[in-house]
């Protein structure tokens, strides 16, 4: 059976009686007040420490120190490369500010995300960043508000109520499609998602007004509705060749990438037969044939205002609520050309 039975973890305790010293022996030792003792003492706890595996219970020592906060993160999809570069700059700045970042990626299961959220919530957690669209107004009344829990929501989020940081949607798709009417393209599509959360609708509304201020037709048959991943893309490439488009915006990267390839299956090339604008500027883009033409959201600057938003609610929790809007810019490589 060895020295005790191991059903529970290590704690304190099991060290002392390793060691044959008191609790209170082992935790100053511990907590960096070993010079108190003499050298074959620390040595005895030092020993019992690693012969039992012993780490500190995070929760406990935190109460004594309140030192360490812990933020949670639930994003929809951790595949993404928006939303993996997004979780970086959180890590981070968290690992600066002696901050823990507890990251639960929901891959767009709403009853997986109501899950994460009690998880969270038990675990005594400081605050959460909810970058995912399902989480709703009633979550958020009954687990956190009632908890107390500062909560902090980026723009895939519909809820009004609370903290929240935005990127332009609006503004990157009419910069996408002035860009492409600039090159001389008439028809237009856009590759949209099935299921859009609010940040694509707003996507979508730039789109319909800059066809609008560019003199051009709205017209639904150029709305290609996908699944928002790669084979969603290669898969609305056999979509956009039943129509008269010569240019397409698509709902985000990870689409774009798919539907190169699905065109390239089709023996279409871009952009000699589509010149092709994508969404969110990911780090892939550069390294496509040819090199994607995309709108580019400030991730890591989005990510770092999140990350300061929640530790000032954390810190000051009768803050006013506060809505910020990061701007974006149209990223020109070699997706798109001049209608011949």
């Amino acid at each position: 059976e060895g020295f005790f039975a191991m059903t529970n973890r290590v704690t304190i305790r099991d060290v002392a009686r390793y060691a044959d010293v008191s609790m209170s022996t082992v935790s100053q030792i511990l907590n960096g007040k070993a010079s108190r003792f003499s050298n074959d003492t620390r040595q005895k706890v030092l020993y019992a420490r690693d012969a039992l595996g012993y780490v500190p219970d995070f929760n406990a020592r935190n109460l004594i120190t309140n030192s360490v906060k812990t933020i949670g993160v639930i994003v929809p999809d951790i595949g993404n490369p928006f939303f993996s570069t997004f979780i970086k700059s959180i890590e981070l700045l968290a690992m600066e500010q002696n901050c823990i970042s507890l990251i639960l990626s929901s891959n767009d299961n709403q009853e997986l995300e109501r899950k994460h959220l009690e998880q969270l919530i038990n675990r005594s957690i400081d605050g959460i960043i909810i970058a995912s669209p399902s989480i709703g107004q009633a979550e958020i009344d009954n687990q956190l508000k009632k908890n107390h829990i500062p909560y902090l929501l980026i723009d895939q989020n519909p809820i009004a109520d609370g903290d929240r940081v935005m990127t332009d949607d609006f503004n990157g798709a009419e910069l996408a499609v002035n860009h492409l009417a600039q090159l001389g393209h008439r028809k237009i599509a856009m590759i949209m998602a099935k299921k859009p959360s609010d940040n694509l609708k707003r996507r979508f509304f730039g789109y319909k007004q800059a066809l609008n201020s560019n003199g051009l037709e709205f017209d639904e048959k150029l709305v290609i509705s996908t699944e928002m991943s790669k084979i969603g893309g290669m898969n609305a490439a056999n979509k956009l060749i039943q129509t008269d488009a010569t240019a397409v915006l698509t709902v985000n990267d990870e689409v774009a990438i798919g539907l190169y390839h699905g065109l390239n299956l089709l023996g279409k090339n871009v952009p000699d037969d589509y010149s092709v604008v994508g969404y969110d500027n990911i780090d892939l883009d550069e390294y496509l044939a040819p090199p994607l033409t995309s709108i580019s959201q400030p991730v890591h600057e989005l990510g770092a205002t999140v990350f300061k938003k929640l530790i000032e609610r954390i810190k000051n929790p009768d803050l006013p609520q506060t809505e910020i809007m990061l701007p974006v810019k149209l990223v020109k490589r070699n997706s798109t050309k001049k209608l011949s």
